[in-house]
């Protein structure tokens, strides 16, 4: 299948009509690839695709931060559902992707998050990157490549966090939230472009399957940023309809390093708002929710998922302080005590839950 190049100058997006500039200098341009008017559309051109496929029930996922070992044998053994990044899977010496030949992963049911605040990180802290907008490592067509055809349940777009630590203004969160919008329409041109040529030498069902869409993700800080985020987020996708179906699954950014409960930017008055704008038939996935959050939040029909790795950071303070190895078992069992609260937390019936409103 003919791979179409995603690093020329292209013209711009109406939304961002002069590109995205950033507040410190440079521009992240409108889209990856030059628009491309399509002569010929392939009859097996699949239509109305669906980007994740969920479970009627909350499901909650375990952080993996490698792509194979002891961990993911431990998750695969406890038959934990589970979230990886796609930094895991990337050699910075090779510059290139590379699934394990053997990982207890690929039996898992795991989804693959884009490992955006990895490499806000490394751009703060480096510079300019080869890839996507200067700030991931690699490109368009090296992460859509390797996430679809990684196995994952579900693969997320690559988006732009906005955590305190990472955009220290609002000029920089708003960089954030357009480059995100920005990204997920470049990478929607390039899958249809590539569905488009694969149809041409197979079926619907095959296509649909070897390139899935990816899970849009809206970005923000406080609860307008989050507005912002969605609203644009669905314009570029009701783009691409009715050639994806709406999205199933949205993910939910920024989730993580946040308090619960401030009017601004707490996240269950995020999620208050965010919960009056889904589409119908869509569902939200929260990216690092916090333990604690579990028994509001499990009951919440709208909310299909959630991941978190606190579990780590919760092995590595109490080794310290017991002075004892954190050891990959140490890890495991942290693992398994972290997971069985959090279902815990899911399952049980409160009778102080904030619905309809998480905000008291």
């Amino acid at each position: 299948m003919q791979r179409l190049g995603d690093e020329r100058v292209i013209a711009p997006f109406t939304l961002n009509p002069t590109g995205i500039t950033h507040p410190a200098g440079g521009v992240v341009p409108p889209f990856p690839m030059e628009i491309h008017e399509m002569k010929e559309l392939a009859e097996n051109l699949p239509f109305g695709q669906v980007n994740a496929h969920l479970h009627d029930e909350m499901v909650m996922r375990v952080g993996i931060p490698h792509k194979s070992g002891h961990m993911a044998a431990h998750a695969f053994n406890q038959a934990y559902p589970v979230m990886v990044s796609a930094n895991a899977f990337w050699s910075q010496s090779k510059q290139a992707f590379a699934f394990p030949e053997a990982t207890d992963l690929s039996e898992t049911d795991f989804a693959m998050d884009s490992a955006g605040f990895v490499a806000m990180k490394l751009w703060k802290a480096k510079g300019r990157q080869r890839g996507m907008g200067g700030i991931f490592p690699w490109t368009y067509a090296e992460y859509i490549e390797f996430a679809t055809g990684s196995g994952a349940s579900w693969w997320s777009q690559s988006d732009c966090c906005v955590e305190p630590e990472i955009a220290t203004s609002e000029a920089e969160v708003d960089f954030r939230i357009r480059a995100t919008g920005t990204f997920l329409e470049g990478t929607l041109r390039i899958l249809y472009e590539w569905q488009n040529e694969l149809a041409k030498t197979t079926t619907s069902n095959v296509v649909a399957n070897m390139l899935p869409p990816p899970v849009p993700v809206i970005q923000g800080w406080e609860v307008e940023h989050y507005e912002r985020s969605m609203e644009m987020m669905m314009q570029v996708w009701e783009r691409w309809q009715p050639w994806l179906a709406t999205p199933a699954l949205i993910g939910v950014g920024s989730v993580c390093r946040r308090t619960l409960r401030h009017p601004r930017h707490g996240l269950y008055a995020i999620l208050d708002r965010v919960k009056t704008m889904i589409p119908k038939g869509s569902r939200l996935h929260l990216f690092g929710v916090k333990g604690e959050a579990l028994t509001e939040l499990g009951d919440q029909r709208w909310i299909a998922s959630a991941d978190s790795m606190a579990y780590d950071f919760g092995a590595r303070l109490k080794a310290h302080r017991s002075g004892v190895s954190n050891s990959m078992a140490h890890r495991c069992t942290e693992m398994d005590r972290w997971m069985k609260a959090a279902m815990q937390r899911i399952s049980a019936n409160n009778e102080e839950r904030y619905s309809p409103s998480l905000v008291a």
